[in-house]
């Protein structure tokens, strides 16, 4: 079975199983979602949106984040992994929305990645949720799956994301990249991984155990 032909079945039970993904993390908003990918780096979506709701009470918008100190910051996300950089991050990101953006979220992937503390996977997740722009935000699960599903060479996740595109159409782009994320959670984890209650890796082959 060629690549192309292994995404297309793999497209249709993502589809299946997967029709309208939710964004998993909680947000109102371009800014609130953008400074919640922020908050995930090396941190599960639970333990953001459960600090989320505190920080979004007292900065629901750029202008009013940029007014608290890192620190009334950090003393909310304070349970997330890499917190101290985060908390500065999300003050200095929101700083210069106010000072180069008129303290909106900027529709472009070089405005957002010259944000403090945006990469190009947090540009990616916001320009497909936030804005509908086709783009295929890939982490190190998606790597990992893509890997496992032999829809990518394993080299890094930049080239993962270049394979992917070339696979799989562009207006599926966007549902796609959380259609396997919930995937890999539900289904397909990186420990414990289980052949018969993992459809694709069971059905249409996998490499092994990886």
């Amino acid at each position: 079975m060629t690549r192309c032909e292994k995404a297309e079945i793999i497209g249709r039970v993502l589809a299946e199983l997967y029709p309208r993904p939710p964004i998993p993390l909680q947000h109102q908003d371009p800014f609130t979602l953008l400074v919640a990918v922020m908050l995930s780096a090396q941190s599960t979506d639970v333990g953001v949106n459960k600090v989320t709701p505190a920080l979004f009470k007292k900065g629901p918008t750029a202008k009013q984040m940029a007014a608290l100190t890192a620190s009334d910051i950090l003393a909310i996300i304070k349970p997330l992994g890499l917190a101290p950089t985060k908390a500065k991050n999300v003050k200095a990101m929101s700083e210069l929305l106010v000072a180069r953006h008129g303290a909106k979220v900027p529709c472009s992937f070089e405005d957002l990645e010259a944000l403090p503390g945006v990469g190009h996977k947090t540009a990616s997740v916001v320009m497909a949720q936030a804005f509908g722009v086709p783009s295929f935000p890939v982490d190190t699960h998606i790597h990992r799956l893509a890997y496992r599903w032999g829809l990518c060479s394993g080299k890094n996740v930049e080239k993962t994301e270049e394979d992917l595109k070339k696979l799989f159409p562009r207006e599926r782009w966007n549902a796609l990249h959380l259609q396997i994320i919930y995937y890999g959670r539900e289904h397909c984890p990186a420990r414990g991984h289980n052949l018969d209650t993992c459809r694709i890796c069971r059905d249409y082959g996998v490499r092994s155990r990886m």
